[in-house]
C-alpha cells in the first residue's frame, strides 16, 4: 500500500518526462534526464556533505602511510616495522573518518534513488526499453561483461542494453561532468 501511493506519487513526477520524450514507446530520453537529475543530486549531497579538502588530505596521507609500509616491509628493517606498527591505530581512526565522510551522502541519497528506481523498475514503458548501441560502443563499454552479472531478457537484441543499463552509463557521465563541474576532489 505504501509503496503504491509512493509509486503513483513518482509518476505524477516524473510520468510526464515520459509523455516529452519523443519515442514514448522506447524513452531513453526520460531515463537519460532522471540519470541525470539522481546525478546532480547525489553529486551535489557530495559537495555539501564531505569536507573535500579533509577527504583529500586523508587520502593522500593513507597513500604515504602505504608506501612507508611497502617500503619497511622489502627493506626488512625492524625499527621500521616497528614504528610502522604503532602508527597503523592512528591509520585505523583515519580510515574509520574517511569511511564516515564517505557514507554521509549515501545515507542522504540512498532511499530516495531506491524508490526512483521502483517506479522505473514499474513503469512499463521504461523498464521495456532497449538501447541498441553501435557494435564498437558495446564492446567499448565491456557490455558483454556486465551481461555475466545481469543476464538481459531473452527479448533484448545482439548489441543492445536494457534500461538499467541505459541508466548506468548516463548516470556515470553526467555524475563526473557534474563533479568536474562543482569541483570535486577524486573518486568517491
Amino acid at each position: 500500500m505504501v509503496l503504491e501511493i509512493i509509486y503513483e506519487a513518482l509518476n505524477v513526477i516524473l510520468g510526464p518526462l515520459i509523455a516529452i520524450d519523443p519515442n514514448s514507446q522506447n524513452p531513453m530520453f526520460a531515463i537519460f534526464v532522471i540519470s541525470t537529475l539522481v546525478a546532480f543530486i547525489t553529486t551535489l549531497a557530495n559537495k555539501l556533505l564531505v569536507n573535500q579538502d579533509r577527504l583529500q588530505s586523508l587520502k593522500k596521507e593513507m597513500q604515504e602511510f602505504q608506501q612507508e609500509m611497502n617500503n619497511a616491509r622489502k627493506s626488512g628493517d625492524a625499527k621500521a616495522l616497528e614504528k610502522i606498527q604503532k602508527q597503523q591505530m592512528e591509520f585505523m581512526d583515519k580510515q574509520k573518518e574517511m569511511m564516515t565522510m564517505s557514507f554521509k551522502p549515501m545515507i542522504v541519497t540512498f532511499l530516495p534513488i531506491i524508490l526512483v528506481f521502483y517506479w522505473m523498475a514499474q513503469e512499463p514503458s521504461i523498464s521495456q526499453t532497449v538501447v541498441m548501441l553501435p557494435q564498437v560502443a558495446y564492446y567499448v563499454l565491456l557490455v558483454p561483461l556486465w551481461h555475466t552479472f545481469y543476464v538481459p531478457a531473452a527479448t533484448t537484441p545482439p548489441g543492445a542494453i536494457e534500461w538499467l543499463g541505459w541508466y548506468i552509463l548516463c548516470s556515470f557521465a553526467m555524475s563526473q561532468v557534474f563533479r568536474k563541474f562543482m569541483g570535486l576532489k577524486g573518486g568517491m
